[in-house]
């Protein structure tokens, strides 16, 4: 078990860290999660987040900090950009892993409960893009488990200890992704308590927390209000209130149960195991603390994400960790028992389908006919690739029906998944990422974006743009989207909305003097090409349009 815990261990180091480069940056959120720290870098200011140039306080800085200290150290490349967000997962499993190490009296759960969080769908592919969400789950990680080592410490140096640990993590999650830093602990730790009998307890512990929070918090929160006044009210009405509460001003409104199917594909292989795990769990488990307090952590901040009006895939993040250590303890416990036959049964049916997939992958790959085909005949073999990798993980799994030992059984059923995903990441459809990733075509026109060239753009290409082309003062045509803030608040760079009829003068006012470059998706460069001027230049691929003047 030793070697088999060393090669997984490897394994999963190499599928989290190795494709970080391989694809092309997405729009939008990876390259705003990369211009702001660059334009950071750039200008010195640590304090003022800013995209374009302009004011962004949507998030406060510590992702972005972390973005930019990665940056110094590997370049300005996708490599750099995804490389915290994967860290940060790879360090929610290894804090997992000292949680149920410590507290579980199922040794072998301690190695499986990580092993279950790496191997959810949602973390690998959280952790391959650049959000802020893998490294808030991983601050929020590190705020719970510390608590837990709290409350169950005897002596009172160690709790002390682990509820100021708790603060910090919790501090530093506010200065990622702002309250959730302190709805989702207090959403968790007053009902674990209250099961507890512990209720008494709630009036005593907070203080230590609180006070490290704070003193984590305060430096830069007093740097931007002194800076910026009215960085706390928009961030906390706007970015809070409105989006959590308010169904008509909050953004990504979703039905009450959006998150229930997201949970399901999300942690698939090992929701598929819930008829083996989590009758267990009830019948035999529930008496014990850490049980108790996962439940918790998982079964409260869900239905807080699910209530709220704004939802977005990444937001249950935070909820992973605590299922796996729920579905490890409860595995490992049904396994001691002695049983087999209902994680043989789901496995059969997991095998399956992921034989089914491969299958489907292969037949449209081979098929003259368009209407089943998932790639474009200039894609080459990605078809196979993806093929190979689900008859891979069908393989594994059943591999994992037949092995005696249960600690193998879960080493196989584990590594199902980690080649699939991996072989998956590199036989991705062309139709599935080039309305995301205008990179290519910004990058072969780079030696046409002079010094002195101005820059035109909109709305999600508008991120790329200043990333790519290392500049921060293009102007922003027509759709503001997320720039609208910064542009209502512009205090010294006049002029960088621009109507279409303000466009045409621009191009008036330059004519013969400066390059006026236009970088749209190819929807709206239509909308506007029958009033504007014929172009000097122009370059375009299925869905971005590159355009000179």
């Amino acid at each position: 078990m030793k070697r088999i815990s060393i090669a997984l261990f490897v394994l999963f180091a190499f599928i989290y860290v190795l494709p970080l480069g391989f694809r092309p940056l997405t729009i939008p959120d990876e390259t705003r999660y990369g211009e702001i720290p660059r334009e950071m870098l750039t200008s010195g200011d640590w304090v003022v987040p800013r995209l374009n140039g302009l004011k962004y306080f949507e998030k406060p800085p510590f992702g972005y900090w972390a973005n930019a200290v990665s940056m110094v150290t590997f370049g300005e490349n996708a490599f750099a950009l995804r490389i915290p967000s994967a860290l940060s997962v790879i360090i929610s499993a290894f804090m997992i892993f000292l949680l149920v190490r410590r507290f579980s009296p199922r040794g072998s759960a301690s190695a499986l409960a990580p092993a279950i969080f790496l191997t959810c769908p949602l973390v690998l592919v959280i952790g391959h893009i650049n959000l802020l969400d893998s490294l808030l789950s991983m601050l929020l990680t590190g705020a719970m488990v510390s608590f837990f080592f709290a409350h169950m410490a005897d002596k009172m140096r160690r709790k002390v200890f682990f509820l100021a640990l708790m603060g910090v993590f919790c501090g530093l999650a506010f200065l990622t992704k702002g309250f959730l830093a302190f709805a989702v602990p207090v959403l968790a730790i007053v009902p674990f308590m209250l099961w507890e009998g512990r209720y008494k307890d709630l009036f005593r512990i907070p203080w230590i927390p609180v006070v490290t929070a704070f003193a984590v918090v305060l430096p830069w929160s007093l740097m931007i209000h002194f800076r910026e006044g009215d960085f706390w009210n928009y961030f906390f009405w706007t970015e809070h209130v409105a989006r959590f509460l308010d169904p008509v001003r909050g953004q990504h409104p979703k039905p009450l149960w959006y998150f229930l199917p997201v949970l399901a594909g999300g942690a698939l292989p090992w929701v598929a195991q819930s008829p083996a795990a989590i009758p267990t769990v009830l019948k035999f488990e529930m008496k014990k603390p850490l049980i108790r307090f996962a439940i918790c952590w998982f079964l409260f901040p869900f239905l807080f994400f699910s209530v709220c009006s704004g939802k977005l895939i990444p937001y249950i993040l935070p909820c992973f960790p605590p299922l796996a250590i729920v579905f490890a303890m409860g595995l490992v416990a049904y396994f001691e028992a002695g049983k087999c036959r209902a994680f043989s049964i789901s496995a059969w049916v997991l095998a399956v389908l992921c034989g089914l997939g491969g299958l489907f992958l292969l037949v449209s790959g081979l098929s003259l006919y368009e209407a089943i085909r998932v790639y474009d005949p200039d894609e080459g073999v990605k078809w196979l690739v993806g093929s190979f990798g689900a008859f891979l993980w069908a393989f594994l799994v059943i591999g994992s029906i037949r092995m005696k030992d249960y600690r193998k059984k879960m080493a196989f059923y584990c590594a199902g998944i980690l080649p699939f995903f991996f072989l998956a990441s590199l036989s991705v459809p062309n139709s599935a990422m080039d309305r995301r990733t205008p990179g290519g075509l910004l990058e072969r026109n780079l030696s046409r974006v002079t010094p002195n060239a101005v820059l035109v753009s909109n709305d999600n290409v508008l991120r790329a743009v200043c990333w790519f082309f290392k500049r921060d003062d293009a102007k922003v045509l027509e759709k503001a989207g997320e720039f609208t803030y910064g542009l209502k608040h512009e205090d010294n760079r006049p002029g960088k909305f621009l109507s279409v009829a303000a466009f045409k003068d621009t191009l008036r006012e330059n004519a013969g003097e400066r390059p006026v470059i236009l970088v749209l998706t190819r929807d709206h460069y239509e909308d506007y090409r029958d009033q504007l001027p014929a172009p000097v230049f122009k370059d375009a691929d299925n869905h971005f349009v590159f355009v000179v003047y």
